[in-house]
């Protein structure tokens, strides 16, 4: 039985512009499983990234509580929630972030040795994820700027994993990509969460959502539909595609 990683009481956001207040999330109440791969979606403005924001830690709501394995984080200060984050979370990006003066093994080791100072343990564990992720040793002493797409965002993914997350959030992380380094980065985390990784993913993308074992629709700041997809098999992908297309028809898609 899946026990409960995260959970909301009542998470509310509201944002101040001009005097005027816009409630983005309304009231959610929502439980996360350990080992689920969550998919957030919801037209542009429906607070997807609002929430994905708030449920790792990286803003405060304004109202309303976020229980991460137990401990309320929406009680901590900004010191603190950084010591959380760099604890529990991974994150993966549209913009990958990846930074550009480094290599892609020095991009990983300096994430790593922000929790562990142990530099030939954190080094072996970067190693062991870049050729998991399909990132050979000939890669390893390239710049950013020397990736393709695809590549640079399996960087990233490394980079999330290396203090072994117990959960990764990613922000559209297909969404700048071709269809080919798309379908690579998207194997890497069906293979992850496979191995029991947490993710939780914002994307407007049916191929993205299709990975996803659970799919939550967001519209104005409220969860209008909750969908259990099952998990990813690519044989079956018709059937699974078709459920979600039904599934998204019926929320005004």
């Amino acid at each position: 039985m899946q026990d409960t990683i995260l959970r909301t009481e009542k998470l509310c956001k509201t944002f101040s512009t001009g005097g005027i207040q816009q409630h983005v999330l309304k009231n959610l109440d929502i439980s996360l499983m350990e080992g689920d791969f969550t998919i957030i979606m919801g037209s542009s403005g429906s607070g997807k990234s609002t929430l994905l924001y708030a449920l790792s830690g990286m803003d405060k709501p304004s109202l309303g509580e976020i229980h991460f394995e137990g401990e309320n984080i929406s009680k901590l200060n900004n010191d603190q929630l950084a010591i959380f984050r760099r604890n529990n979370c991974g994150f993966v990006f549209q913009q990958i972030h990846l930074l550009d003066n480094m290599s892609v093994l020095d991009n990983a080791l300096a994430s790593g040795l922000l929790v562990s100072k142990n530099k030939q343990a954190v080094a072996a564990k970067a190693k062991q994820l870049l050729a998991q992720v399909g990132l050979n040793e000939t890669l390893w002493g390239k710049f950013p700027s020397q990736l393709s797409g695809g590549e640079a965002q399996r960087a990233g993914i490394v980079r999330a994993l290396i203090n072994s997350p117990k959960m990764v959030f990613a922000d559209e992380p297909t969404g700048a990509l071709n269809s080919a380094s798309s379908d690579s980065v998207l194997d890497v985390m069906t293979e992850v969460n496979r191995n029991g990784q947490s993710i939780v993913t914002v994307t407007h993308d049916i191929t993205t959502a299709l990975r996803g074992n659970r799919i939550l629709y967001l519209r104005d700041g409220i969860i209008c539909g909750d969908l259990d997809l099952g998990a990813f098999h690519a044989d079956h992908n018709l059937a699974r595609h078709e459920k979600l297309n039904a599934f998204l028809s019926e929320m005004g898609w």
